[in-house]
């Protein structure tokens, strides 16, 4: 386990991924991006970088040794919903053949004298950057992504401490210690696990406040969302399908 995953606490506001590209081969960027940003939010800051459309653009996360992970599929769920931490990859897939990245023409000096652009192409980037200012424009930046204080408390209902659970992505399992609001990380409601292995990110204190106590490196804060509780026994070390 690479000493990011383990330093990094659940939760924490904001994560750096390595940002790549499926047309710019040679593009590569660290880019620092709100746990609670929309898929949507972090493809339109995307565009501004890269230049590919939200609308043609297709996200990919893979973990430090550059497995995937998901696809992040749903653009209105929050970048944490899918778990990613610091020093994951966050791949851009452009799914339009005419984009401006395609060809290869924004990386290749030799080619920016004899490339024009098409009268077609130039009209679709001005209605894609006049659709992106309309959309800022009706959007209160301060509120937009702002969570309430009861979020997802619903799916607490058949959750408490005690359960056996399993928990996504991952199927890793562990016993839940805590259920309810987490102050020092972000509005709603979370569920504190004690991982079977030590796959947490700390021992129950998240940053500065004690919620659990569990052996260190096997604590960690999710969303309610990501817990399934029910018999879910220690799985046996030496089963063929573990790693």
């Amino acid at each position: 386990m690479g000493s990011s995953r383990l330093q990094q606490i659940e939760g924490d506001e904001s994560v750096l991924l390595r940002v790549t590209h499926s047309n710019l081969k040679t593009f590569s960027a660290d880019v620092r991006f709100s746990l609670s940003m929309t898929v949507e939010s972090v493809k339109e800051k995307l565009w501004k970088k890269c230049g590919t459309s939200v609308d043609s653009m297709r996200l990919e996360l893979y973990d430090d040794a550059r497995t995937k992970i998901c696809d992040l599929d749903d653009s209105s769920r929050p970048l944490g919903y899918f778990s990613p931490l610091d020093g994951y990859k966050l791949h851009i897939i452009d799914l339009d053949p005419s984009s401006v990245t395609s060809g290869g023409w924004l990386e290749d000096t030799s080619l920016v004298e004899k490339y024009t652009i098409s009268d077609e192409a130039y009209n679709k980037l001005d209605s894609n950057f006049r659709k992106f200012r309309e959309k800022l424009a009706t959007h209160n930046p301060t509120t937009e992504n702002k969570l309430s204080d009861n979020y997802m408390e619903d799916l607490c209902a058949n959750i408490k401490v005690g359960d056996r659970c399993e928990v996504e992505p991952g199927a890793k399992r562990g016993i839940v210690k805590f259920v309810g609001r987490v102050e020092t990380i972000a509005p709603g409601y979370w569920v504190g696990i004690q991982y079977d292995e030590p796959l947490g990110k700390h021992d129950g204190l998240v940053k500065g406040k004690r919620y659990f106590n569990c052996p260190p490196n096997h604590g960690a804060m999710v969303r309610p969302d990501k817990v399934k509780v029910g018999d879910f026994p220690e799985r046996d070390p030496f089963e063929e399908d573990e790693i």
